[in-house]
């Protein structure tokens, strides 16, 4: 038993000689064995530790499990982006960015100690349940979700499909915890999501960056090119999304940019930086792009974003983003199981670290409930010329007493007064979500502005 565990030690001793080559290579010789000769004795009291706990602990013990929550404690003392992932949670990892998988569909990040939900995924059990993001879980099952980690609730909320979970959620504007029971569901993610918004204007939402997202992209704005003749103007909606994918973040800013870097990714000392830039004759062409945002677009999300920022092709409107700024690399191991490393920061074109401060937007508006907006607008009366009795007629054309219903606030008042299943998915959209209402106007007034500068 002892040469078969001196014989693990010489291994793992020789591997950190391995990995850690390059590091140890800026180093004397003298220097680079007196690390791993430290190492090496580190290992030794884990060892002796572990050999204590088999042979003298009151009870047996799981040594796979002992093993496993020494991964866990030491990865705790990392960011919270670094995490260790058991066999089938490292599976069920790597089927959630093919776009397919069981579960709640929600993304969850641990804020403050507390576990927090950075976004449901639309259409999903969570999303059709009210799960919002911000959300904090307080409990799942009715055990208490105090100093749980992210892969411990992972694994909690795992589940067969048809099985029920009960989550007690924590909102703002809630007096007391709320439980809400979801079935677990087989989660497809639909990341692209199209409205065509008439006269050439076009809006899409992505929900995540998973694979084929920018293919997706793509082949919608292409549709809309092919079909209205022109795109005037674009919407890319990425509030609550969570990010996902570099690659696909990439790809999809090369949609937009000719020319220009993307962005930058720095390892540790400043080494390992590689760039990204747009690729020449690959883009959409050149019109108006405003990018709606939030405090939960986190990651590829502002990836995106400040990569059109930076290069001036879009304007950024909504609220200051999420500020997640770090690279993860997911590393399978020899088990089976993964892990999930933060290797490097990522940067904007202009050099903005967004870690932890987020992205600015360019127009600042918050979000409005329509309930609240139709109460403010529909009701409202306006008096004019036309209005007053006795007015002079206009000389050109007769002025009709309805003028002043034309316009935006016409639509308005049409719009909400119709039954929902009757509108298209243009108005449902316009008249349901007040942001990107305003992202709207602001692209119809974007062509204006140019024919005054021009």
């Amino acid at each position: 038993m002892k040469k078969q565990r001196r014989a693990i030690l010489v291994f793992l001793f020789l591997s950190l000689l391995a990995v850690g080559g390059l590091f140890l290579g800026a180093l004397s010789s003298k220097t680079a064995l007196a690390i791993a000769s430290d190492r090496y004795e580190q290992l030794q009291t884990f060892s002796k530790v572990l050999n204590l706990i088999q042979k003298y602990y009151v009870e047996d013990v799981d040594v796979d499990k002992l093993i496993r929550g020494a991964i866990k404690g030491m990865l705790n003392e990392l960011d919270p982006h670094t995490n260790y992932m058991p066999k089938e949670m490292f599976s069920d990892f790597e089927k959630e960015t093919s776009g397919e998988f069981g579960g709640l569909g929600i993304e969850i990040s641990v804020q403050n100690g507390i576990l927090t939900i950075i976004s449901p995924i639309e259409d999903t059990p969570a999303w059709k349940a009210g799960i919002k993001a911000g959300d904090k879980v307080i409990s799942i099952d009715g055990d208490s979700t105090k100093g749980m980690n992210l892969v411990d609730a992972a694994q909690k909320i795992k589940g067969k499909i048809g099985e029920k979970i009960r989550l007690g959620i924590f909102r703002e504007g809630f007096e007391k915890p709320k439980e809400f029971v979801i079935v677990r569901d087989t989660i497809k993610i639909r990341s692209v999501k199209y409205t065509n918004l008439q006269d050439g204007y076009a809006y899409v939402r992505l929900t995540s960056f998973i694979e084929n997202s920018s293919t997706d992209m793509e082949k919608a704005l292409k549709k809309h090119i092919k079909k209205d003749k022109d795109l005037k103007g674009l919407i890319i909606d990425l509030r609550n999304n969570p990010g996902g994918l570099l690659k696909q973040a990439v790809e999809i800013s090369d949609l937009f940019l000719e020319e220009g870097l993307i962005v930058s990714t720095i390892g540790r000392d400043n080494k390992d930086k590689e760039s990204q830039f747009a690729r020449k004759g690959d883009d959409l062409g050149d019109f108006p792009i405003i990018v709606l945002m939030n405090e939960y677009s986190a990651s590829a999300s502002e990836i995106l974003a400040g990569a059109l920022q930076d290069n001036k092709r879009a304007l950024i409107m909504g609220q200051t983003s999420f500020g997640k700024g770090s690279v993860q690399s997911v590393i399978r191991l020899g088990d089976g199981s993964g892990l999930k490393l933060t290797v490097a920061r990522y940067y904007t074109p202009s050099g903005r670290s967004i870690q932890a401060e987020g992205i600015a937007p360019d127009v600042s508006i918050e979000n409005v409930n329509a309930e609240a907006f139709e109460k403010a607008i529909v009701n409202k009366t306006v008096k004019r010329e036309v209005d007053i009795q006795g007015h002079l007629e206009n000389d050109r054309s007769k002025a009709k007493k309805d003028s002043l219903e034309v316009g935006g606030l016409a639509w308005y008042k049409h719009v909400r007064s119709q039954k929902e299943k009757n509108l298209s998915n243009r108005d449902k959209l316009l008249s349901n979500d007040f942001q990107v209402l305003q992202a709207y106007n602001y692209l119809k007034a974007w062509k204006v502005f140019n024919k005054i500068q021009n």
